[in-house]
């Protein structure tokens, strides 16, 4: 007796066909206070090419440094219309974009706080489970004190580090395997 696989015995890409570029990449509506940004993530295989039917989401504090999620009691502004979520699949260039505001800082659960930074996951062909990193921007000096991205060895932490281009757009490669390899996190 022949049984054909289910979907979750088999590797995807089962809802690529279902996302049509950008479900979610627009975060910060009109009204929603801080520092407007643009994200713009590339996913790369571990060859360095391009992986156009991606998928990927972002989680965030506002600018405040609050998340828009019930077990964050602190005393902080929450904006209205400001979830902190998004989700983007990939275009044929690899790319998928975020419109939000730059996030404040949170505290660590040790103690201390973080440096600003956005949650990524990653949902790809060949991608069992999601894989989680971080995205920092450069020239943050918070980043020298951040106690997640000091766990990383120094020499992988660019690998979490967006650049800003000339037009003001904050860039961030992930790679999932390879030489350039992205830092990715359990959780």
């Amino acid at each position: 007796m022949s049984r054909a696989l289910t979907p979750s015995q088999t590797i995807g890409p089962f809802y690529f066909g279902t996302v049509v570029n950008a479900y979610r990449h627009d975060l910060a509506p009109a009204g929603v206070a801080g520092e407007r940004i643009e994200i713009a993530l590339t996913l790369h295989d571990a060859d360095g090419a391009i992986v156009p039917d991606g998928l990927l989401e972002i989680w965030q504090a506002n600018s405040h440094g609050r998340y828009n999620h019930p077990e964050d009691r602190r005393n902080l502004p929450l904006d209205a219309g400001f979830e902190g979520y998004g989700r983007a699949s990939t275009d044929t260039r690899g790319c998928a974009r975020f419109g939000t505001v730059k996030p404040g800082r949170v505290p660590w659960p040790g103690g201390g706080l973080q440096a600003a930074h956005v949650n990524v996951s990653v949902f790809a062909r060949g991608v069992l489970n999601r894989l989680a990193t971080r995205l920092y921007f450069d020239g943050d000096p918070a980043l020298a004190e951040d106690p997640a991205l000091n766990l990383v060895e120094p020499e992988r932490r660019a690998t979490l580090i967006a650049k800003r281009d000339a037009t003001g757009v904050w860039r961030l490669p992930l790679y999932l395997g390879g030489p350039n390899e992205t830092v990715f996190f359990d959780c």
